[in-house]
């Protein structure tokens, strides 16, 4: 069963690779501002641990998306030597835009199904909620 699942992930994922727009903004880059715009302001070494790269590569990242004024650097108020990220008003709307996006193309894939196909993915929803709080654990 676990196998399946996995393969209809991976499926799914691939059809949200698809949906995403072509924009410039990678993927991590995306799941950064994301993180930022939900959990808040976080020190760059967490950013780092969280999205799951290296140090050096987040400093990179988090420079380009501070040169492309999506981000703001900072020093912790306690701590010179630590740098925190905070995402800005235009790394909102690019998340805005993005998402929008993706939903615009969504539901026209999503009008090709049947109604009660369209009903079995809302009726998994949840579960997926479920699923994905126990994996962020």
């Amino acid at each position: 069963m676990a196998g399946e699942i996995v393969a209809g992930l991976d499926r799914l994922f691939q059809l949200l690779r698809r949906l995403t727009p072509a924009d410039g903004i990678s993927l991590t880059a995306a799941s950064t501002l994301r993180r930022l715009a939900r959990d808040g302001d976080h020190r760059l070494s967490e950013l780092a641990v969280a999205e799951r790269v290296t140090q050096p590569a987040m400093t990179q990242l988090v420079s380009r998306l501070a040169r492309d004024g999506l981000v703001r650097r900072g020093a912790h108020p306690g701590d010179g030597r630590v740098v925190i990220v905070s995402v800005t008003d235009a790394g909102r709307a690019v998340l805005a835009r993005r998402h929008d996006e993706r939903v615009a193309r969504l539901e026209e894939l999503l009008e090709r199904l049947p109604p009660a196909d369209r009903a079995a993915i809302v009726a998994v929803l949840p579960a997926f909620d479920r699923l994905t709080t126990e994996g962020s654990e």
